[in-house]
């Protein structure tokens, strides 16, 4: 008989010795535990705004009678320095609010991509989701699963089946209740500056909101063309009406847009609008010096309406 060689002896393990079966099993379950939130830290790009609404106020209310009654999902921080939230951001400020400096959590150990298709499903049905943050949500989850479709060595546990590349927008749709083409629209809403995406949710302070439609319209166009609409709008007060936008996404793919022709088109009368006065640029431009911007020519026009009223005034007075 060979003479075993002492590398291959197996020494037994500590839970070999002291732990049977059933104590491992046990150990390999998931235990709800209680975290510090100091501990804890926003999931990256995290789509979805905690806003101290009437849901929240509904949700303090809840914990201060009965506690947090669904555990939040957290995984390891790849950094060690604590833990990332994947899912219970609301549930966790509520806590805060609420003066508790503990929430129950369970630890799973997560990919980026597992984590972020966790994050978007539990947040996703929510009701007062704005729109902009369905469009990042959507993008976010897309774009895992995308990366995990190209990865055979990856299951989805939650589905319990492989991705592939043709699963993911398909898959998608047919979970959220979408169709394709609207779920694209809702990610284009994530090429917008931060001034228009505001305007489509509704948060400006100063109430300005735009409708979705023309919001859609209104991100194929360059950030620079995008912020002089946002400048008019605000200088203004008048937003562009869904034809509107379609004209200058049609000018922009053909490099006409300008910051003239935005002016142009977003002063222009509107069939809902009283009846006003309105110019083309190219019918005034030939009086200004080129580097004047549209602001600057209405109120050089504006002055000297003013000049013309003060001369006509002391004319009739004579």
């Amino acid at each position: 008989m060979p003479k075993k060689n002492i590398n291959d002896i197996r020494m037994p393990s500590y839970d070999d010795l002291f732990t049977n079966e059933e104590q491992r099993q046990e150990a390999k379950l998931e235990k709800i535990m209680e975290l510090p939130i100091s501990e804890i830290h926003e999931f990256k790009n995290h789509p979805f705004k905690v806003r101290e609404d009437e849901q929240m106020i509904k949700l303090i209310e809840s914990i201060t009678e009965n506690g947090i009654l669904l555990p939040t999902l957290v995984r390891p921080s790849k950094d060690g320095s604590g833990y990332e939230m994947v899912s219970g951001h609301r549930r966790m400020k509520g806590a805060e609010l609420n003066g508790l400096d503990k929430v129950p959590a369970i630890v799973r150990d997560l990919t980026d991509d597992q984590a972020t298709i966790i994050m978007v499903d539990s947040n996703i049905q929510r009701e007062t989701i704005l729109p902009s943050e369905r469009g990042f949500a959507y993008k976010m989850k897309l774009e895992a699963m995308n990366r995990q479709g190209k990865r055979n060595d990856l299951t989805f546990s939650q589905v319990g089946k492989k991705l592939n590349e043709t699963y993911s927008i398909d898959k998608l749709a047919e979970e959220v209740g979408e169709k394709k083409n609207q779920i694209y629209r809702y990610i284009r809403l994530t090429k917008l500056v931060e001034p228009l995406r505001d305007m489509v949710d509704g948060l400006r302070e100063d109430k300005i909101k735009i409708a979705f439609n023309p919001a859609v319209e209104l991100s194929y166009l360059s950030k620079e063309n995008q912020e002089l609409v946002v400048k008019y709008i605000e200088e203004f007060d008048l937003t562009p009406s869904h034809a509107q936008t379609i004209r200058m996404k049609e000018l922009s793919k053909e490099n006409r847009l300008d910051e003239n022709v935005i002016y142009s088109i977003m002063t222009e009368v509107k069939a809902n609008q009283k009846e006003k006065i309105s110019f083309k640029m190219e019918d005034i431009d030939e009086y200004f010096p080129n580097d004047f911007t549209p602001r600057q020519k209405s109120d050089t026009i504006l002055k000297l309406l003013k000049i013309w009223a003060k001369k006509r005034k002391k004319e009739h007075e004579r």
